[in-house]
Formats: structure tokens, sequence, C-alpha cells
């Protein structure tokens, strides 16, 4: 069984002007999301600024979102690392702490080879009873899980159940959907492409987007499985101006300015991110407006 369908969001990292974790902040986006229909809360990801937690935060805020949950939605914990040996502690505590799964993305500056890769995840999931996805997005991490590959580790290790598909490569997804026969859950990691990855069998998104729409990125999803195509393409193509504003500089700058533009104070960026240029944030917040988001 998938470890979640639908519309799960990539959640932010909210800090304290001191860029302390803000929890209670944490809270109510997470409140924020249930209540608009998220489908699961993935936190410490990409867009949760996992790069510059400490281990202790790490841990710290997967406990925290579990808690918050209250097993409302599944959680998945981000727990990648480009040394094998840390990602297995990370996904450790990540199940200690309660969560429902792990997003493991892939090493990222060693450049792993394919075999590399097979005996990377090997070790991890077999660290661990919990889910497990692959988190592929070779342009942030200079590796690519390969089809055959993400194949092969499907069939050979029992809780890797999905992989977060995140190339931006349509026919990549629709090899490795072939190759595992539709049975390796495939979410997509591209908020442009959701409903096209769909209709090649994904079975949901991972998503930046939600953050600041929840409920129409759940719509979009639920209308797909319902099988009306024709309102879940329209949510998605409504939306292709915010989530080009959304990367207009790298994640997760965009999303934390919008939602501080929106009064949710998500607060700042550590470094090595900065705040987004007046220039970038002035056309996110029209696009927002134009997109019918509030704005504080």
């Amino acid at each position: 069984m998938a470890i979640f369908k639908g519309a799960g969001v990539a959640i932010v990292t909210p800090m304290k002007g001191n860029f302390e974790v803000n929890y209670d902040k944490l809270e109510e986006l997470i409140d924020f999301q249930i209540k608009n229909g998220t489908d699961c809360i993935v936190i410490a990801g990409t867009t949760g600024e996992s790069s510059t937690l400490s281990m202790e935060e790490h841990k710290d805020v997967i406990e925290a979102a579990v808690r918050f949950t209250g097993r409302r939605v599944p959680v998945v914990a981000g727990t990648g690392s480009n040394c094998t040996a840390t990602a297995i502690q990370l996904s450790r505590e990540a199940e200690e702490a309660g969560a429902d799964g792990l997003l493991v993305v892939t090493p990222y500056y060693n450049k792993a080879t394919q075999p590399g890769l097979i005996g990377h995840y090997t070790q991890i999931a077999d660290s661990v009873k919990l889910p497990l996805i692959m988190y592929n997005v070779p342009s942030r991490t200079g590796c690519n899980i390969l089809p055959e590959t993400a194949a092969y580790l499907h069939k050979n290790v029992e809780n890797i159940v999905g992989i977060k598909e995140a190339t931006g490569n349509v026919a990549q997804a629709a090899k490795t959907m072939y190759l595992t026969d539709g049975k390796l859950d495939i979410y997509s990691g591209e908020d442009g492409i959701v409903v096209p990855l769909m209709a090649l069998g994904a079975i949901g998104v991972i998503s930046v987007w939600s953050n600041v729409a929840p409920k129409q990125v759940h719509d979009m999803c639920m209308k797909f499985a319902e099988g009306d195509l024709k309102e879940a393409a329209r949510i998605q193509l409504e939306a292709e101006p915010l989530i080009d504003a959304l990367f207009s500089e790298v994640n997760p700058i965009p999303v934390k300015k919008a939602l501080n533009l929106m009064g949710m104070e998500a607060g700042p960026l550590r470094a090595p991110l900065c705040e987004m240029s007046e220039e970038n944030a002035k056309k996110l917040a029209e696009v927002m407006k134009a997109y019918g988001i509030k704005l504080a």
C-alpha cells in the first residue's frame, strides 16, 4: 500500500528572526495544510532547508511534525545525505520519531555511479522498517537514478516503494513506470507537470506549490483520480504563472517569500540562501494576487 496518494506538501521550516526554528509557526503551517486537504506532510526536505539543519534540529523538526500532525495524515521525513552512514543515522532517528516513511535524496556532490546508488539505497532501506521513497533531482545533486536502477532497487529491496521524480524528463518517468510494471509509486517532484505524470501512472505530487495553495493542489490530484481530467488539467494550467514565480530563484527562496507575503511568518532563510531580489519579489506578489491569493 502506498504511503500516501494525492498531494504531499514539501513544507518549509519556519525560522525566527534569530534563525532558530519556529516550532509554533510550524504547527500553524501544518494545521493550515491539513485543513485545506493536504494528504501528506513531507518534512525536512530541500524546501525545509534540511541542508542547514543540525543533526539535533533535524530530529527535533521531524518529532515536532509527527506531534503536530497527530496522525491526521502521514508524515514523510527527508533523511538523505551524501554520506550513507549519515543517511542511515537520520533514517533511524526518523523512524524512532514516528515518521510514516522516508524521502531519501540521491547523494549530492559525490556523483555516485549506478552500482553506488544501489548500495547506498539498499543499506539505508535495510537499516529501517519504514517504507522509503527515492528522490531523484539531478539538477540539484548531479546524480541521476536511471530507470533500470530504480527498477532493480524496487524489485530487490522490499521497503523501497516509491520515487519522487524531479528530473523534468517525462520520458524517463515513463520508462521507470514501464520497467517497474507500474508498481513503483511515482510522485511528481515538478509542480508544473503533475497531471502529465499522473497520466502515466504517478499517484501524486510532493509539492512546493502546495505551501501556498494546498486546496488547489489537493483538488487537482483528486479530480484526476476521479476521472475528471479536464478539471485537473485546468487547475494545473491555471497555476503555471504561479509555479514559474515560485521557481524564479532557487527553492525555497521564493516560497518562503510567498508565505511571508501572505502574513504566515515563515521567517528568514539560513545562509547560504539569501532573500529574494526586489524585482522577482514584486513579480511574485503580482502573480499571487492574480491567482487569487490574499496578501497581508
